[in-house]
């Protein structure tokens, strides 16, 4: 399995890349947002790739990151998705863009890459929401997190939940899933720990 190449891009057209390592030239699929990122940087890139293989037919996947690949392994595993939806999203959206709109169960948000309907775009958040390590995995520091610390409501619930032995990862977990984030502390503590006892 092919895990990155590293060698100069020529440039193709919709969103196909030649790259060329040792002699040999790699045709790779990448991200609109990468397609263009590559057109004025394409001398000694390194480019991490995903091998799909569908009857018989083998395809390359390119990612400028690694966080970026790991999220188009994530979204493949959402049936009905498959690596053209996961890069319909990676075209329209960053990463972190992405992880945010999945926390925050943003439907409208997901269903903006081309071939991701509505249904597709619930299922995206319904599954993938509790993996909320992707936080740390991918590095990212959503919207969504600086917003609830923000908060003073979900602030305290935060910290007061951190002292009762959770992890931040729990916690976050638990007030995004909860739509009133103006409600008393008392409350929000109240409806976290239910959340959090399941």
């Amino acid at each position: 399995m092919i895990s990155f190449i590293k060698g100069n891009v020529e440039v193709l057209k919709d969103g196909i890349i030649l790259i060329e390592n040792n002699g040999i030239g790699y045709k790779v699929n990448v991200s609109e947002r990468s397609y263009v990122y590559l057109c004025k940087n394409n001398q000694n890139v390194k480019i991490y790739t995903f091998m799909n293989v569908k009857e018989g037919e083998i395809s390359l996947f390119g990612f400028l990151t690694l966080e970026e690949l790991q999220l188009f392994e994530m979204l493949i595993t959402v049936s009905g998705v498959g690596p053209k939806g996961s890069m319909a999203l990676l075209n329209v959206m960053s990463p972190k863009e992405i992880v945010s709109a999945i926390i925050t169960s943003d439907i409208k948000v997901l269903s903006s890459g081309q071939g991701i309907g509505k249904k597709i775009a619930q299922r995206i958040a319904l599954e993938l929401k509790d993996k909320v390590d992707i936080l740390d995995t991918m590095g990212i520091e959503t919207k969504t997190v600086k917003d609830i610390e923000e908060n003073n409501t979900t602030k305290e619930t935060l910290e007061a939940l951190v002292t009762l032995g959770f992890t931040k990862q729990e916690i976050l977990k638990a007030i995004s899933s909860i739509e009133d984030k103006n409600i008393p502390v008392d409350k929000m503590i109240g409806l976290c720990l239910k959340k959090l006892s399941k």
